[in-house]
């Protein structure tokens, strides 16, 4: 039977391959086609912690393995999941290996490709939306306004031993970029605030922290740089999570779709304190 969506010339997920795929941030309808034609033709899915239920009911064919990796609880190595693609590719099965966010956006996916490679195994990669901007997007913040930056900087919170990254500039990323979106960052939140603090930037810098991002279950607080690993605490926040940096942050007070949705109004029209509307060109 032909699995495949119509309408398309859609690729064919072959026996002894395996397609490194991206989930989104966790809303399924941000799933993107070239993902649900995978999902629709696998034999196996080997997916991540972050990975909906629902997105795994459109492959109801497939067997369905779970491979998480969540900060700070026991997890598979990465070594093991990679040599198991790799196993299972040889057996002749149609691979689908599904991680949260973008594979090649701090997932893993250019480590895991690379072993496949490595052992002769054939790769189609999916790209999906990463959480750094879909999630940010569905709490109401662009992480580019053309009023407010002109540059955003990507960072991790934590290398590869789960310690705060060693290897970052934060004097250079504090200067260079007016937008900062941090992955994975609550674990060390009190070490990266005290480091851009120390390198210049101010105390009331408002910063937004997502959690659980495009589900049903997110969640946005909104702080300053200052105030951040108190009210962190305050809160209760736990992971998943995504902290955003800068002036972009306040674009929120008239871009919160999803409060407006509810019937709730902006909260400031103008969140930049210019006087005057925004530019619809």
């Amino acid at each position: 039977m032909d699995t495949r969506l119509p309408s398309y010339d859609w690729p064919e997920l072959e026996k002894g391959w395996v397609w490194l795929c991206g989930a989104g941030p966790g809303d399924p309808g941000l799933l993107t086609l070239h993902a649900l034609n995978a999902l629709r033709q696998a034999d196996v899915v080997i997916y991540d912690a972050l990975v909906q239920e629902a997105i795994l009911d459109w492959a109801p064919q497939a067997e369905h393995i779970y491979a998480g990796k969540r900060g700070g609880k026991p997890s598979a190595k990465q070594r093991d999941i990679s040599l198991r693609l790799v196993d299972l590719a040889r057996a002749g099965k149609r691979v689908l290996r599904l991680k949260g966010g973008d594979p090649f956006v701090f997932g893993r996916g250019g480590e895991e490709a690379q072993t496949l490679v490595q052992h002769g195994i054939p790769v189609r990669i999916i790209p999906g939306i990463s959480a750094g901007i879909g999630g940010l997007a569905y709490a109401g913040i662009p992480v580019t306004h053309r009023d407010v930056n002109q540059s955003v900087t990507f960072v991790t919170g934590h290398d590869q031993s789960g310690n705060a990254t060693q290897s970052l500039d934060w004097d250079a990323i504090s200067k260079g970029s007016q937008v900062i979106v941090i992955y994975m960052g609550m674990k060390h939140i009190a070490q990266i605030s005290a480091s851009l603090i120390d390198a210049g930037r101010a105390l009331s810098e408002p910063v937004a922290v997502v959690t659980s991002a495009t589900t049903a279950d997110q969640g946005v607080l909104e702080t300053t740089l200052g105030a951040l690993e108190a009210d962190i605490a305050k809160a209760g926040l736990e992971p998943p999570a995504i902290i955003c940096i800068g002036k972009a942050v306040r674009m929120r007070d008239v871009l919160n779709w999803q409060a407006q949705a509810e019937g709730i109004a902006p909260v400031n029209l103008d969140p930049l304190g210019r006087g005057r509307p925004a530019e619809t060109a």
